[in-house]
């Protein structure tokens, strides 16, 4: 971020207007080798902003990295991510990646993932007959993960340990092939975005993967995500695990 100078070396440095102010928020948008700059004026979202730098006619601004001061995003012309409604065909795919360490890990307390298992947790909620909806996250038509969303009022257990019962909760995991590629803040973009239209009236996302998943936290980072408080959350399989609360503001993110 640039700070604006004192009034009087404003002759100096060029007009007061042109200055950055202290609390303006700086975006970048790189695309195809050009780095184009600009700032989020009053009022306006990141990603409005991204869009009004980059003009870009071929493809959405998306976040490369929302957790610093500058605000990066990318056009990618080659890579096109979206979500999509999970169904019960998609099940081979989330049974061999809930069967890797890389995913595993981190969703143990669910139990040994089995066919028979994910049709019994998955198939209510492919149906519609659960307040949990399933997506499905595709590269250029390609499965790469899954992302699970809800009301977190729905679940009043849950909506008792975070700071926004009419938050939309988001979980998610990406496969390992497709993991440290920088898809994640990408994955997570196309989830949101679709979600904006899906409850526009939800002013909050929230998350609260493990403390120990720093890949997880960073990649929420560069979603646009802002650490909370941390919390112990109970699990099924009857142990607790330490979370790390995380929310994005949709307004001042999205728009």
């Amino acid at each position: 971020m640039v700070g604006g100078p004192a009034v009087g070396a404003a002759s100096q440095a060029g007009p007061l207007s042109e200055q950055l102010a202290d609390d303006q928020v700086r975006i970048v948008v790189h695309d195809r080798g050009r780095d184009l700059s600009g700032v989020v004026r009053p009022g306006e979202s990141w990603a409005a902003a991204a869009r009004r730098t980059c003009a870009s006619v071929h493809a959405e601004p998306a976040p490369r990295d929302l957790s610093g001061a500058v605000k990066e995003f990318v056009v990618d012309h080659d890579e096109r991510l979206a979500v999509r409604a999970m169904t019960r065909g998609d099940l081979p795919d989330v049974l061999r990646w809930r069967h890797t360490q890389h995913i595993r890990r981190w969703w143990a307390a669910e139990g040994e993932p089995t066919a028979e298992g994910l049709e019994q947790r998955y198939g209510p909620r492919i149906d519609g007959m659960s307040p949990t909806r399933m997506w499905i996250a595709e590269v250029n038509g390609r499965s790469v993960g899954f992302v699970q969303d809800y009301r977190i009022a729905d679940y009043p257990d849950y909506a008792l340990l975070g700071p926004d019962p009419d938050a939309i909760g988001v979980d998610y995991a990406l496969a390992e092939e497709w993991s440290g590629r920088g898809l994640g803040p990408r994955v997570l973009w196309a989830w949101m975005t679709r979600t904006r239209h899906r409850f526009p009236d939800a002013a909050t996302y929230f998350a609260a993967p493990d403390h120990r998943n720093a890949a997880s936290l960073r990649m929420l980072a560069k979603a646009g995500f802002t650490a909370g408080l941390w919390f112990d959350e109970p699990q099924e399989d009857g142990t607790v695990d330490t979370v790390v609360g995380c929310s994005l503001d949709v307004a001042r993110v999205l728009g």
